[in-house]
């Protein structure tokens, strides 16, 4: 026979050091038209004209098939910097409210191409890597010109499409699970970049 052994008093917490917060984190934050087709136009060519490399990642080699290119200010982006700074200060204060430092890794042009081009489920942080608190994806390619090439962010079990819209930014926490999906046709070229901050504690 089992016996229901019930506490005198139920625990109360008025006078705990613990400070109890409610999460104010979303999972994703959107920028529509953060740059017009014109300007996407011209960060892919500034790319291209860089040189492209196989981009490469830690662990499986068939997780990721793309090249890439690394832009900095230097290449005659400072726009794009600037912009992209103004955004993430305005979608962090109303949807993340981390504590950042800034973008200090550059960005990542990336190119996929039909048939294989793809990046598999994977999060953007690692041990002995920048602390990145923000992950961002802009679309540069209009959607009509490829298939495929969804951008998957993952909560728990459900998945949520990323729109495909051309100028697109995208922002999401870099500890979220998420994945490219395989190009079937045409080629998708984004920009991406993180943001760092204070370590998470």
């Amino acid at each position: 026979m089992s016996e229901i052994i019930k506490l005198k008093k139920e625990p109360k917490f008025e006078n705990s050091s613990w400070n109890f917060e409610v999460d104010q984190t979303n999972f994703y934050a959107f920028w529509n038209n953060a740059f017009s087709k014109e300007e996407c136009q011209t960060i892919i060519n500034i790319a291209k004209d860089k040189g492209l490399i196989k981009g490469t990642t830690k662990g499986e080699s068939d997780v990721r098939d793309s090249k890439i290119s690394w832009l900095y200010p230097v290449d005659d982006i400072d726009w794009v910097f600037r912009r992209v700074t103004d955004i993430t200060l305005n979608l962090n204060e109303r949807f993340f409210k981390f504590d950042l430092f800034g973008l200090n890794e550059g960005f990542q042009f990336t190119n996929y191409e039909a048939p294989s081009g793809k990046y598999g489920k994977h999060v953007d942080r690692g041990m002995n890597m920048p602390v990145r608190k923000l992950s961002i994806s802009i679309q540069l390619t209009n959607p009509e010109e490829y298939e495929g090439g969804e951008l998957k962010l993952y909560e728990d079990e459900k998945e949520t499409i990323m729109s495909k819209e051309q100028g697109t930014l995208i922002i999401f926490p870099s500890y979220v699970l998420h994945e490219v999906m395989q190009v079937t046709k045409g080629t998708r070229n984004s920009l991406v970049t993180w943001v760092t901050g204070k370590q998470f504690k």
